[in-house]
């Protein structure tokens, strides 16, 4: 490992999935950084299982989903049951994304990807660095890092990122409170292993309701297999005998038996909402930003899209593209997106824990008879996979123009390349005559359609209708960066 040095652009803490991202993207970008992480090694053991499809489009960008995908399990989409029949099914096959699926994936392993594709850009972590303190060091920061050894090393930042979860010394150091709940409610997981194959009917992530309690089950990589259930509080992590009793009580009536119990831990839910994602230079990504009920596998997926936001931003004003309010915007995009996060996984949360046989008949017939409206799946399926996160103002009435700026561009209409910018371009615009890449810039000519657009290189619309000319768009990215069209 490389000593910590002294001085750099942007100060990473925590090297979880969210600070990898981060570090990942940047590496890309050029953007000096330095990752560090208070742990000697990856820690095992964690919970997320899944990245949906925005995640996926996301990583397709620096090139790591095609590998992801090659390491995991493609999960058809979610399901509720009651144990004996599918009262309700999010299927994802329909979905305008390259990634029509939620990639069933531990955490670990993501991290392990994440880690070694960082390395491979000639970027590292450096392991066991634990954060003591910061101060402002204008324009940035100044912070100090307690070393394996125990020596104390300063390091100054122009900017701090705490991705450092629910605990996160940033935030605390930084004095931004971390409102919200802390529901008495306990979860038992066990990563297990079966003694035959599951069937197609158990290839969807799926919750089962009853009255003794919600079970969520979902394959993993490598022929493991998650098992997720509501318990009391004072519950120990489950054993093989737990599993069984849970599957018997709550899951359908044929399921491969258990062989072994892999890993088993338990957990508290927390809904919690940082008041604010940003302080001056330092801002809150992830679980130090935002914590909720594990419901529909969005946690480490809203995580990655918050360093995805805030990446191509810090880039842009580092490199002087664009002015320093340009990372205001981090909080006024992505703090709506963790309120509302957090009010849909309760939601699910308090849906799949409903008491009393007769409240759950009810749910049940009420989730069955949902399942039939028009529309109702393909809008759940595009909730869950986060494809429908928009950046867009709040409007009276929704807006006329089928794009309009904030938007997500789906990248088979627009495909990326890289974290460039992407100026989509109608082949009768008279512009250029194909694709081309300039610098920060990606041209692509595409028939069908009615006006050129920008893409941001998050894959959001920056604006539309600007001139076909690629080095008067370069000229300006710094204005639609800000949101300005003229």
């Amino acid at each position: 490992m490389s000593a910590l040095p002294a001085r750099t652009d942007v100060l990473i803490v925590g090297a979880g999935p969210v600070g990898l991202a981060l570090a990942c993207s940047l590496s890309q970008l050029g953007i000096d950084h330095v990752l560090i992480d208070r742990n000697e090694e990856l820690q095992p053991g964690t919970r997320a299982a899944g990245l949906q499809p925005a995640t996926l489009e996301y990583l397709d960008r620096f090139g790591l989903a095609r590998e992801l995908v090659a390491a995991g399990e493609r999960g058809r989409g979610f399901q509720l049951h009651d144990g004996q029949r599918s009262l309700l099914r999010v299927p994802y096959d329909e979905l305008d994304t390259p990634f029509p699926y939620v990639l069933l994936l531990s955490q670990q392993s993501t991290e392990e990807h994440l880690a070694r594709h960082l390395a491979q850009r000639g970027g590292s972590i450096h392991r066991g660095h634990k954060l003591l303190d910061f101060g402002s060091d204008f324009p940035g920061v100044t912070a100090t890092v307690a070393a394996p050894d125990g020596t104390v090393r300063a390091v100054n930042a122009r900017y701090l990122v705490g991705c450092d979860g629910v605990h996160s010394q940033v935030r605390d150091i930084t004095g931004i409170g971390f409102p919200g709940e802390a529901p008495e409610q306990l979860y038992a997981l066990a990563d297990v292993r079966l003694a035959t194959a599951f069937g197609d009917d158990n290839a969807d992530t799926t919750f089962f309701l009853s009255a003794q309690g919600v079970l969520l089950t979902s394959p993993l990589e490598g022929g493991q297999f998650r098992i997720v259930a509501s318990v009391p509080p004072g519950s120990r992590p489950p054993s093989l005998s737990d599993v069984e009793s849970f599957l018997a009580a709550r899951g359908p009536a044929q399921f491969p038996r258990v062989t072994e119990v892999v890993a088993a831990s338990t957990y508290h839910v927390q809904e919690r909402v940082a008041q604010r994602l940003s302080e001056g230079p330092v801002f809150l990504a992830g679980d130090a930003a935002h914590t909720h009920s594990p419901a529909g596998g969005q946690g480490m997926n809203t995580g990655i899209q918050d360093a995805g936001n805030l990446a191509w931003k810090l880039h842009a004003v580092l490199t002087g593209v664009a002015p320093g309010e340009l990372l205001d915007s981090y909080q006024r995009e992505r703090h709506p997106v963790a309120e509302r996060l957090v009010a849909f996984t309760s939601q699910i949360a308090s849906l799949a824990l409903v008491r009393g046989t007769e409240a759950g008949q009810l749910r049940n017939r009420v989730l069955a008879e949902a399942a039939k409206a028009p529309g109702a799946t393909d809008w759940l399926a595009k909730r869950l996979g986060q494809l429908d996160i928009d950046y867009a103002p709040r409007l009276a009435a929704p807006p006329t123009s089928a794009h309009h700026v904030g938007q997500r561009v789906a990248p088979t209409l627009v495909a990326p390349h890289g974290l460039d910018w992407t100026l989509a371009v109608p082949k009768s615009s008279g512009g250029p005559d194909g694709d081309a890449q300039f610098d920060q810039l990606t041209v692509r000519v595409l028939d069908g359609l009615d006006t050129t657009l920008l893409v941001r290189p998050d894959g959001y619309l920056a604006a539309t209708d600007v001139p076909a000319d690629p080095s008067a768009v370069r000229s300006a990215l710094g204005r639609y960066a800000l949101g300005q069209s003229s």
